[in-house]
């Protein structure tokens, strides 16, 4: 007798609440257009408020308007009477400066070239108080006087300022001939005295110009942002240590220094000449050159006068030969090998 199992039906698990139309109606429905136009302005009033905090607080807590971190050529570098001098003014100065190694050079030590426009500006600030200004010009005009109009302006003001001449007295010339007789190619005292009294005239002129401006720039209100001049400044090329001039006499190899510094300018046209044979003839010589400002002690030391001076040493770290200023590059070379360089 077959029995026959009834199917029993498979346990259902519990089926998950779902929501009644109802309630996903309301769940679902958008907001009321009130609703929506108060949200609009509560984002807008925050987006506001972050917006004019913030640039408050560039303006009174970064300690610059908000056109000036936008612009940063529009950024101050001075203030010279309360009138700016900002970074562009300083760039478009800086780029009239000729040759490109004294360009270099000046961008490495801003403060040099800052200084002169410092002081170009107190000298057109005192040229406008006494009522000197630009006239108008036509080309003719500009064929006799090429000058910028700042320039014209400042080179009328001087003139105005020392237009006589200081007196030079006869005692003056003669005791100058006296000291410098040698010098006059056994020309008697009454042959060169005119042009003598003209040396100690403009002598004189320069002395005055020079206290003059030292007065004007002492009594100037002057203020430079440091920080701003060392973040435009250019790193000045890498010397050599004491310890390395050391290291390169013990070498066994004939050794030039070349003592200078990189404010001084036959010094940097010398650079590129020494690269050159410190890169040809690195196998067979050491090239170094050092800071005489850096390292004082070793300017003592070698009895440096004079920059640049370059020393030769023997492979024995004596030296053999010195040569002040400029020297070519076929002379060097031919130094090194003399004093023990191999070919």
């Amino acid at each position: 007798m077959n029995e026959t199992v009834e199917e029993q039906p498979a346990q259902e698990k519990p089926a998950q609440e779902q929501p009644t139309k109802e309630q996903s109606t309301q769940e679902q429905s958008p907001p009321s257009k009130g609703g929506m136009k108060k949200r609009k302005i509560i984002i807008l009033g925050a987006i506001a408020i972050v917006v004019v905090a913030g640039a408050l607080f560039f303006y009174f807590f970064a300690g610059q308007p908000l056109k000036y971190l936008l612009y940063p050529s529009q950024q101050v570098l001075a203030r010279v009477n309360d009138e700016k001098i900002t970074v562009e003014q300083f760039n478009k100065e800086l780029a009239k400066v000729e040759p490109p190694l004294i360009r270099e050079m000046l961008r490495e030590e801003p403060n040099n070239l800052l200084e002169r426009i410092v002081v170009r500006t107190i000298l057109l600030q005192e040229a406008k108080k006494q009522g000197i200004s630009t006239p108008a010009k036509t080309y003719k005009d500009a064929e006799k006087n090429p000058l910028p109009p700042e320039e014209s302006i400042i080179v009328e003001f001087i003139g105005k300022k020392f237009s006589s001449p200081p007196e030079v007295k006869s005692e003056e010339v003669e005791a100058f001939y006296k000291v410098y007789k040698d010098r006059m190619g056994g020309k008697p005292l009454k042959e060169v005295a005119p042009a003598i009294e003209q040396y100690i005239r403009e002598a004189k002129q320069q002395e005055a110009l020079g206290q003059f401006l030292e007065e004007l720039r002492k009594n100037a209100k002057v203020e430079v942002n440091q920080e701003r001049l060392q973040k435009i400044s250019a790193n000045p090329p890498e010397m050599n240590t004491e310890e390395e001039l050391k290291q390169a006499l013990a070498s066994g190899k004939p050794v030039l220094v070349d003592f200078g510094a990189n404010s001084c300018l036959p010094c940097r046209q010398m650079r590129p000449v020494l690269k050159e044979i410190g890169t040809e003839y690195s196998e067979k010589t050491k090239v170094l050159t050092i800071d005489v400002y850096k390292n004082q002690n070793l300017a003592r030391e070698y009895k440096i006068l004079m920059l640049p001076t370059l020393v030769f040493f023997d492979p024995k770290g004596k030296e053999v030969f010195r040569n002040v200023g400029i020297m070519e590059k076929e002379k060097i070379v031919g130094k090194l090998k003399e004093i023990g360089m191999s070919t």
